[in-house]
């Protein structure tokens, strides 16, 4: 049984979906992603429906990939990769365009493929202990197969700092950059994510969904095949080049990764300031 994502629904049609890999802050792996697609399928089948609320367990959201998973599927050939992200490409695309409202409630760490899973979430709630990070570079890898929701989440601008530095950013920031609707005492998480369930209740249910999906489709939200297959193909291959295997060793063994230039030794030579 694939217990690494948990989910249920209430009388009320709220459906909880909850990431389960506590032990290593929720990174995911295969069994991860498959388990968000089960968790989908399921949703999918239940008439009820109004909202789904997505949470990690354990103090962290969501930190990114099981960096120990990618070095294995890595070393696998360019077809299991391809699969890889397709399914990872797919489970961010379902959350992206489930016909309810999503709602995330993000608390400790939201690093690399967790910035993606809050980018495709309608609204997102943040703990002020909440740190952000979109850090693929700094394995050699890219963040190609989120990087759309995450443009359409914070904007262009923000995406070209974050994604190319791979700083971490706080809770106050995210809501700065519009990437969270709302920061809240650690404490006080569920009750507030619990305001916006009541909020979407009010609301008319096919309204609702005719609301978002044309929101989604107004702002050229929906990806056509084409873009993703193009999206997953990078991402495959990014993963089984020479940087990503510099990038993830270099994790491995708690150095600077090779391409991080040494102090260069001063040669004498001066230039004088442009004015």
């Amino acid at each position: 049984m694939n217990d690494t994502v948990l989910w249920h629904i209430d009388g009320r049609g709220v459906a909880t979906v909850t990431l389960n890999r506590p032990q290593v802050n929720n990174a995911y792996n295969g069994d991860l992603i498959a388990g968000l697609h089960t968790a989908m399928d399921g949703l999918e089948r239940e008439r009820g429906l109004r909202i789904v609320v997505l949470k990690g367990n354990g103090r962290h959201f969501q930190a990114g990939a099981d960096l120990a998973w990618i070095r294995a599927v890595a070393a696998q050939g360019p077809r299991e990769n391809r699969e890889v992200s397709r399914l990872t490409a797919e489970a961010i695309c379902r959350l992206d365009t489930c016909p309810v409202p999503t709602l995330a409630l993000i608390q400790g760490g939201c690093f690399g493929g967790g910035t993606g899973i809050a980018a495709a979430c309608d609204i997102v709630v943040a703990a002020e202990n909440a740190i952000f990070s979109i850090s693929e570079t700094r394995w050699g890898l890219m963040a190609g197969i989120i990087l759309p929701h995450l443009c359409r989440a914070m904007g262009v601008r923000q995406v070209r700092r974050y994604a190319l530095t791979g700083e971490r950013f706080d809770a106050a920031e995210a809501r700065r950059i519009g990437f969270v609707h709302e920061v809240c005492p650690v404490s006080e998480l569920e009750a507030t994510g619990q305001k916006v369930v009541e909020a979407v209740l009010m609301n008319a249910p096919a309204a609702t969904t005719a609301t978002k999906l044309r929101t989604l489709s107004s702002a050229g939200a929906f990806l056509d095949e084409g873009d993703l297959r193009d999206l997953v193909e990078e991402h495959a291959r990014t993963r089984q080049q020479a940087e990503a295997t510099e990038g993830l060793a270099s994790f491995r063994e708690k150095r600077k990764p090779a391409w991080y230039p040494e102090q260069r030794r001063n040669s004498g030579d001066s230039q004088e300031p442009i004015a």
